[in-house]
């Protein structure tokens, strides 16, 4: 067993740049299988989730190419990506330009990920490992990649951000059409051909969108 997160994170992965976003590098899992088992291993000592935080899944590297193509979406706001993972969507708004970013998520292996992606990026975001479902704080946008894997939690996702953009936060959602995103309340900004791992995905390379509330 392993307690110390940073060597956790240093000894199974690798830093590597992300495909339709390389100038941004991230610790990444070669083989998810065998980073899947590790991690169980260690959630029997109660850290968390499985490593969603050690891929660059397919929503977060659209939205993180949406971003640095179109910096002035982020530049001097305040910026939450929720459910951040490896912190890529972050990273890209803080290279962008972004006043504030905040990265959250529920699982510490993600806050660590998080953290050493930022340094290596030459970045800074903060993380925050708490379930914000539900909060009104004041960020200007909220970014969501890759929500709408599990039914119950891609509702409740859903209804959180669909009440934050209508009271005005700017909410853009990465996807590549799973079966849980709400399509009727949205409009796609962008698609983006994504190269995604095969072992996580039926195919090597996704059709994905950006998405607005409509």
């Amino acid at each position: 067993m392993i307690d110390d997160l940073t060597a956790f994170i240093r000894i199974n992965t690798r830093l590597s740049p992300v495909p339709l976003v390389p100038q941004i590098r991230i610790y990444g899992a070669d083989e998810a299988t065998a980073l899947w088992q590790k991690t169980e291993d260690e959630l029997e000592r109660g850290y968390g989730p499985p490593p969603f935080w050690a891929f660059a899944w397919a929503g977060g590297q659209a939205l993180a190419r949406y971003i640095l193509d179109h910096p002035e979406l982020v530049q001097d706001k305040y910026v939450l990506d929720f459910a951040s993972g490896s912190g890529l969507v972050a990273i890209a708004a803080a290279i962008a330009g972004a006043r504030e970013v905040e990265a959250n998520d529920i699982d510490p292996f993600a806050g660590e990920a998080v953290r050493l992606n930022s340094i290596e990026n030459g970045v800074a975001v903060k993380t925050r490992i708490v379930n914000l479902i539900g909060s009104i704080e004041p960020w200007d946008i909220i970014f969501a990649g890759d929500i709408s894997y599990e039914r119950d939690t891609a509702a409740g996702v859903s209804n959180w951000l669909e009440a934050r953009a209508k009271a005005g936060t700017l909410v853009l959602i990465g996807d590549p059409g799973r079966a849980y995103l709400p399509r009727e309340k949205l409009r796609s900004l962008a698609s983006y051909d994504v190269p995604v791992t095969l072992a996580l995905e039926d195919v090597a390379i996704k059709r994905t969108d950006v998405w607005c509330f409509v």
